[in-house]
């Protein structure tokens, strides 16, 4: 996959001495950066993995999500809440894997008003050769000792905590 042309300086260091020069302390403004930048490689690198199998990081996670419930199954509007997208993007999503027939939408036998999405026999045997496909990657994980992950996803974790991304 081509990639597009490398900066012979980093960008944000760049935009951080211009930060201060203008506005004061970029310290927020060069971690905030930082973190949007790790993820949009992350991404990169995570759909270059997943493209052999026609899907992006966001379908594979509901791939995922399926794989982990208890029926192989679960109701539209939970996927949006676990994965904490809006309803119109599991829609897409769930089109996009019905029409590769990776799942299947049901109706709720429990609940008639509701609609379940539901994993494939193909969907099981994707999202396996997929995860294969990420962890063999380390999820875009490059550069961090196992020791260095943890603690990255400790301080990340706190951040979420503070936003208030879950309780306390």
């Amino acid at each position: 996959m081509p990639t597009a042309p490398r900066l012979p300086f980093d960008p944000i260091d760049r935009a951080g001495d211009l930060w201060e020069e203008y506005f004061g302390d970029a310290t927020a403004m060069r971690l905030a950066t930082s973190v949007m930048r790790v993820q949009q490689l992350m991404i990169s690198a995570l759909d270059a993995a997943l493209k052999p199998f026609g899907l992006t990081f966001s379908r594979y996670e509901v791939l995922v999500l399926l794989h982990f419930s208890n029926r192989g199954s679960l109701p539209l509007s939970k996927i949006g809440e676990r994965l904490m997208v809006h309803p119109t993007s599991v829609t897409s999503a769930i089109d996009r894997l019905e029409a590769q027939g990776y799942v299947e939408r049901v109706p709720d036998e429990d609940d008639r008003r509701r609609t379940l999405a539901r994993l494939t026999p193909a969907g099981r045997a994707t999202v396996k050769k997929a995860t294969d496909a990420v962890t063999a990657i380390d999820f875009a994980i490059t550069g961090l000792t196992p020791r260095q992950q943890e603690d990255a996803y400790l301080l990340l974790r706190r951040l979420r905590r503070s936003s208030g991304d879950f309780p306390d």
